[in-house]
């Protein structure tokens, strides 16, 4: 029998629920209401003042307006994304509440009724000639910062449409994908799985795959695959839209792929992304299925079911952590990197930064949100006392000190490509898992966290790479028409059956698993920045541990650039360069030797 609520809240200990009051006091404030008011007549003012008139500043006589305008805005940017950041939290913390959910879409609104006045400013920044403009930034330094911003956004001319276009495109986005957001996350969050009598909300029935009984893990399994089936309809509709709301975007901007719009935002090459995936794909066999059949082979199976995936080993050293002990590990591990590090990342525990506890209708999974400069990241995890749990929080702690220190460059060039994004958490992650082995005091307590570690670095590699090529799939054939529930499970069995191999044995019920994926519906061809950044760590931990001269600081320096620098530049003082055709099998050989020591182990 599962422990009680309260059993299981004594053994985590006092959970920290964040206090958002470094953004607003309430949403009924009147700092809200103050700033509601104010970002409609703000935007209409800066529209009214600069429309029209930037060509006349794109030379060295006019770059000290241009530095103007170019701040004015950026001032504008900070206020809606305070605004907005506070109401998707709090919207976070409840999104089965009708007075959040009111909010959020009431800010939602006025939020981009404001930032409607606002779209010209890029393209007319756009429109302008280059010579003419590179000779104002070299003219004015409060120009010259924002550089790197001005050089980004020039990427997008080829993908601009006309500016009412633009406009019709921004306001409808409301109605539009937004729209389909908002219900795909409030029907998960109100989704209820029976397990043996219980009822729980997702994040717990997912949790039960961990569980060591396994007809505890049978049970979540069938509950999540029946919950999921009698709501096939409500998924595949919102999954058929966003393809093609996706499409149509694309074809009117002119994108030749269907992840061209990613890889633009990603700011990384086409070419890089598929030799990514190629040389994932391509480890297949020496990964996931390798290790899924030495997995079979410890659990005494031929086969595993697909709720065997993530259970724990045999003889696996498993407790409940506190959530005391998983702060101190993990700063511990940060601390033992770099002092500084330690101290960012203690701040978001001293300050409550973080919202842990477990609760009905909090958004599932975990995410580091960087609010804007002016205030600080906030970090939500649904701590349940697991092992992974501890990683997880690693995991966005990452986030949270990298999402802090790029916070220096102000709102417009803080933000940070999804590829690099993952380079702070992952390393984070590898950071703490070094740590608990380290500590670890017998073999079986070695082999656990090993395992451990695999799995995550097979679900983070292997498991994207799938869900990406699962997503490029389903977008290529809804272009020649809306696929049913069943076109999709196929699909998914397909790409499913390609990663996980034949240890995997899959079975009826698990066609329906693509429906919780959050990021197939927020952000299409996310996915890959998951494998692009762990391949990536692992090559960046290897010349770590090789002691590099100067390591930290070069290290703190990527992470406060923020989106100021390509990759390349941001890689090339470690000497590593992602065009290069070996380097992802670099990291990739990563996970090849730690299932090379767990074949080693004594079963």
């Amino acid at each position: 029998m599962p422990a009680s609520p309260a059993a299981t809240a004594d053994a985590l200990g006092a959970l920290p629920e964040w206090d958002l009051a470094a953004l607003y006091p309430a949403p009924d404030s009147p700092e809200v209401a103050a700033d509601l008011a104010r970002i409609r007549g703000d935007a209409e003012a800066f529209a009214a003042r600069w429309r029209g008139t930037l060509a006349g500043h794109a030379n060295p006589a006019g770059a000290g307006a241009l530095a103007e305008a170019v701040a004015a805005y950026e001032a504008i940017q900070e206020r809606l994304g305070r605004l907005m950041s506070y109401a998707g939290l709090l919207y976070a913390g409840d999104t089965t509440d009708p007075k959040r959910a009111k909010f959020y879409g009431d800010v939602q609104g006025k939020v981009t009724d404001a930032s409607s006045q606002l779209l010209f400013f890029e393209l007319e920044l756009n429109r302008l000639d280059d010579a003419a403009l590179d000779a104002a930034i070299a003219a004015d330094p409060a120009l010259g910062r924002y550089r790197p911003w001005l050089t980004d956004i020039r990427l997008e001319r080829p993908h601009q449409l006309e500016d009412r276009i633009e406009e019709l495109f921004h306001e409808k986005s409301i109605t539009g994908y937004s729209a389909w957001n908002r219900l795909f996350d409030e029907t998960i969050a109100g989704l209820r799985f029976d397990v043996d009598g219980e009822e729980l909300t997702i994040e717990p029935t997912l949790h039960l795959l961990q569980e060591p009984d396994e007809a505890r893990r049978k049970a979540a399994s069938e509950a999540l695959a029946r919950t999921f089936g009698q709501n096939l309809r409500v998924f595949a509709l919102i999954t058929n839209v966003l393809a093609k709301d996706k499409e149509i975007s694309d074809r009117w901007r002119g994108f030749a792929d269907i992840a061209d719009s990613r890889h633009l935002a990603n700011r990384v090459e086409r070419e890089v992304v598929d030799a990514l995936v190629a040389a994932v794909r391509d480890a297949y066999p020496r990964l996931s299925h390798r290790y899924y059949a030495l997995k079979a082979k410890w659990m005494g199976k031929e086969t595993l079911a697909t709720w065997d995936r993530n259970a724990p080993l045999p003889g696996a050293v498993t407790r409940t952590v506190p959530w005391d002990e998983a702060r101190e590990t993990v700063l511990s591990a940060y601390g033992a990197f770099s002092p500084r590090m330690a101290e960012i990342a203690g701040r978001f525990f001293a300050e409550n930064w973080i919202d842990a506890p477990t609760r009905p209708g909090k958004a599932p999974g975990a995410f580091a949100h960087p609010t804007v400069p002016s205030a600080h990241p906030f970090v939500l995890v649904n701590y349940l006392g697991r092992t992974r749990d501890v990683m997880t929080l690693a995991h966005e702690l990452g986030h949270g000190v990298h999402q802090v220190l790029a916070g220096r460059q102000g709102a417009l060039m803080a933000p940070t490509p999804l590829t690099l994004a993952e380079t702070a958490s992952v390393f984070g992650e590898m950071l703490t898992f070094k740590a608990l082995l380290k500590a670890a005091r017998t073999p079986a307590e070695r082999r656990t966290l090993l395992a451990g570690k695999v799995e995550d670095m097979i679900n983070t590699v292997v498991r994207q790479i799938a869900f990406y090529t699962f997503e490029r799939k389903v977008h290529t054939a809804r272009r020649e028409g809306e696929l049913t529930a069943e076109q999709l499970g196929e699909i998914w069995l397909s790409v499913q059956g390609e990663s996980l191999g034949p240890a995997i044995e899959i079975g009826p019920g698990y066609e329906t698993f693509w429906t919780y994926i959050p990021h197939f519906v927020h952000s299409p061809f996310y996915v890959y920045a998951y494998a692009f950044g762990d391949c990536l760590v692992n090559s960046l931990y290897a010349v770590f541990e090789k002691a590099e001269p100067g390591f930290q600081d070069k290290y703190f320096a990527l992470l406060e650039a923020g989106g100021t620098r390509h990759h390349s530049e941001l890689l090339a003082p470690f000497g590593l360069d992602a065009t290069d055709p070996g380097f992802w099998g670099m990291g990739l050989s990563v996970i090849e030797r730690l299932i090379d020591e767990l074949e080693a182990m004594e079963a």
